[in-house]
């Protein structure tokens, strides 16, 4: 598993604190793998979820850190959405 995958998970639960995400979510970034969040929290995982946002690894990050917002990604490409997109603008208003 990766260690990448596993902080990121980590900083995402950070995020999530007291946020509640009832619906399910999976980030897939290229070359590493998935992490999936829901009621539960996030976790590596490749589970099916209502919405998946892949990503490559630097855009994923930069998304995480706050560098890039979500919905700037997905209108320059960077970010490609298949899903609920209801979902997709929920998690992105949770991380915020």
């Amino acid at each position: 598993m990766s260690e990448i995958l596993e902080k990121a998970a980590a900083a995402l639960n950070e995020k999530l604190e007291g946020g509640a995400f009832d619906a399910s979510a999976k980030f897939a970034i290229a070359d590493l793998g998935a992490i999936v969040l829901d009621a539960d929290g996030a976790r590596v995982s490749d589970d099916d979820a209502d919405v998946t946002m892949s990503a490559d690894a630097d855009t994923f990050e930069q998304i995480l850190s706050g560098e890039l917002n979500p919905t700037g990604a997905f209108m320059s490409g960077k970010l490609s959405i298949d899903g609920d997109m209801g979902v997709a603008m929920k998690l992105a208003s949770v991380l915020a």
